[in-house]
């Protein structure tokens, strides 16, 4: 069995509202080093596979079928066997 840690952000050209809502909530909470936020999504999927290869692929093609707009989002992965 493999645990993907599978984490989604928006391309840099892409504007982010949810991250300059944040700045600014953090702004109004005296944080003011804070110059910039980047809002994104983490997901944690475990799944059966027969080798890393092959939950790789798997995790890679639910990225670019669902968990991920290929248009305005990047995502990436990092996967790790454990016991089931």
């Amino acid at each position: 069995m493999y645990l993907a840690k599978v984490y989604v952000t928006l391309k840099p050209t892409v504007n982010d509202p949810q991250g300059l809502t944040i700045r600014g909530g953090l702004h109004s909470l005296g944080f003011n080093a804070v110059k910039s936020v980047r809002a994104g999504k983490y997901m944690e999927i475990k799944l059966e596979a027969d080798s890393k290869g092959e939950a790789e692929d798997l995790v890679r093609d639910m990225c670019r079928k669902l968990l991920a707009n290929p248009i305005i989002e990047n995502f990436r992965f990092d996967l790790e066997e454990i016991e089931g």
